[in-house]
């Protein structure tokens, strides 16, 4: 499985065809993690840019939104992770 970080400077078309690729090169399941509010709203653009490429296949995603724990410069954050399926 791909993990795709994600922040708020993130460009979404280059997320959601790097997740569309990830998706397909790994058997329909990737995780992107976003640390922060404008990641987050990055993230779920990403995700519906990749449905819209999956679309034209007769494909469907699923994201499944999650917490977790992640070190960043010595201190510890919460981290969105959003774990999406190939439906």
């Amino acid at each position: 499985m791909e993990l795709l970080k994600v922040s708020s400077r993130t460009d979404t078309r280059k997320l959601g065809k790097a997740l569309y690729q990830a998706l397909r090169k790994n058997g329909g399941e990737a995780v992107l993690q976003a640390v922060g509010a404008g990641a987050v709203n990055q993230a779920v653009k990403g995700v519906a840019v990749a449905r819209g490429l999956a679309a034209p296949e007769g494909a469907d995603l699923k994201a499944v939104p999650g917490l977790v724990k992640v070190e960043m410069d010595g201190t510890e954050k919460t981290a969105v992770q959003f774990r999406v399926f190939w439906r």
